[in-house]
């Protein structure tokens, strides 16, 4: 083999290489030789001008680059939502994403982050050009019987697992998806349309009718707090607060798991799964459902004869799906009237919240069924706030102020990872010994308070294999009300502050279903 021919081996392994990288978005053993090579270098090669030659060589490369870009974000979702790149769901969440950047970031970082990432994509698809270039000078007739037993090596993949077509299987599994989806969502729709059955209609629940029902989802509040090693001594803490804030105030708690749709992110589908009594898996599921008026427990407590009402402290923007779900009231961030600083993407303590609450439920007459958004458990879980012991202090929020820039600054916290973690379970102990403060302070004797977690929170805080279970508290003065929770219909309940570590827990949408059964009209 000449030098000539020795070159063009080495770009063409280069070439190689930079096409195996979108099968680290696939399952499977990473091949070691990608088609894809051979049939682009035969593609620039059988052209016989050179200005056809750049063009599609520009046209290849700004294609590689998009490819790039695509697994890049591939391995985004799976460290933050835990599932892969789903681009028909994915389109929809460029907004939140956005959102998510600005508020952590601030803006200045967020832009530079994308042109660093512009600026990588760009380098990337000049390297890819660049190796075209060199290959189309020469011609794969002209390098001998090397390149040709290479070449065979290469075309052999239909009966090798060494080797094989990473590139156009990541496009033909994005297409598989699509499709998949789509039929998926339209199944879907028909289900909820296909009769009006006991749980698409309003259906009172008779038991709880003098009854204030609580629902407050604790953000990220997974089961790992309680199951992983290197969180039980961070929330332990919490929880023992918790607990012991409850059995002061003479309050019966039972505690319990339910299984999560999602993961990392995305939080309102677990909170429309628990409402609807509906899998709500996906972002199609969530709007499909919303747009048709299918029944929740929203409609289930205004049949009953309850005021509904939303705290949505981190709703700080128009949220035009928010009259689809058909409360009396939404709260949002302006409504609540918070007037300290916000902590990073937390527009508001978890406490100021729960205070905000009561304030609201004491200028309602009559029962109420209230939603809450606990969000002081979001990541980026910077800074940790004290629980302050004296809730009439809060007032207005202003109390806060001496906590403004407190923290260092989350992109200085999120290059450790051990550190990010530790953060994460000082801030779930927090929520949990708020939730627990203000149950004991001003949990009413008619009253049922259900405390959950919305999902688990990303890979990188549980493992890759974590369970999807969330942690539930059902908290009552009266035990007749919790009684229900511990009849063994939804597994791994049991008294106390603590769930069943090893048992299951049933999914979020059977729990609709359950409260209609134990709470509705015989």
């Amino acid at each position: 083999m000449g030098r000539g021919s020795f070159v063009i081996l080495v770009w063409l392994l280069l070439l190689n290489g930079l096409f195996l990288l979108p099968s680290l978005a696939l399952p499977g053993d990473t091949p070691w030789f990608s088609l894809e090579a051979l049939i682009v270098w035969a593609l620039i090669c059988g052209l016989s001008k050179p200005e056809q030659k750049y063009r599609v060589g520009q046209i290849l490369a700004v294609l590689y680059g998009l490819l790039v870009l695509l697994v890049l974000a591939d391995a985004l979702v799976r460290e933050s939502l835990g599932r892969g790149l789903n681009l028909y769901l994915e389109l929809g969440l460029l907004d939140a994403a956005w959102n998510l950047l600005d508020t952590n970031l601030g803006a200045g970082l967020a832009v530079l982050a994308l042109l660093i990432l512009a600026a990588l994509l760009a380098g990337v698809g000049h390297l890819f050009r660049y190796g075209l270039e060199r290959l189309a000078q020469h011609s794969p007739a002209r390098l001998g019987k090397p390149l040709w037993l290479v070449s065979g090596l290469f075309l052999a993949g239909a009966v090798t697992p060494w080797i094989g077509s990473p590139a156009l299987a990541f496009v033909a599994n994005q297409a598989s998806l699509i499709t998949h989806t789509h039929q998926t969502t339209r199944n879907f729709a028909k289900e909820l349309n296909a009769g009006p059955g006991r749980q698409s209609q309003p259906s009172p629940l008779a038991k709880l009718a003098q009854t204030d029902v609580i629902l407050g989802f604790i953000e990220s509040y997974g089961v790992s707090t309680v199951t992983d090693e290197r969180y039980r001594s961070l929330v332990g803490p919490g929880l023992e607060a918790m607990g012991q804030s409850l059995d002061a105030a003479g309050l019966t708690v039972a505690t319990g798991r339910l299984q999560s749709p999602i993961q990392g992110g995305q939080s309102w589908l677990g909170h429309l799964s628990v409402l609807s009594g509906q899998w709500i898996h996906n972002q199609l599921a969530y709007e499909t459902l919303l747009s048709s008026g299918y029944a929740t427990l929203i409609d289930d407590f205004r049949s009953t004869g309850h005021k509904t009402l939303a705290v949505m402290p981190a709703i700080t923007r128009a949220w035009p799906e928010g009259r689809l779900f058909r409360y009396d009231r939404i709260y949002d961030h302006d409504d609540l009237d918070y007037q300290g600083p916000p902590f990073n993407w937390v527009t508001m303590p978890d406490q100021y919240t729960w205070h905000r609450f009561q304030a609201i439920r004491d200028s309602h007459q009559g029962p109420l069924f209230a939603e809450l958004a606990l969000i002081s458990s979001h990541a980026p879980w910077v800074p940790i706030l004290p629980v302050l012991d004296d809730w009439q202090s809060i007032g207005n929020g202003e109390v806060f102020q001496r906590w403004k820039g407190a923290g260092e600054a989350p992109v200085s916290l999120w290059r450790d990872p051990d550190r990010v973690r530790k953060h994460y379970g000082q801030a779930i102990a927090y929520a949990l010994e708020v939730a627990g403060g203000f149950a004991a302070h001003y949990l009413s004797q008619n009253a049922l308070m259900i405390i959950l977690g919305d999902h688990q929170p990303a890979p990188l805080i549980t493992g890759e294999e974590a369970s999807r279970d969330v942690i539930v508290h059902v908290v009552s003065a009266d035990p007749k009300l919790v009684e229900p929770f511990l009849s063994g219909e939804l597994p791994g309940f049991r008294p106390g502050i603590r769930p069943d570590p090893e048992t299951p827990g049933a999914t979020m949408s059977r729990f609709r279903p359950f409260l209609h059964r134990h709470f509705g009209q015989p």
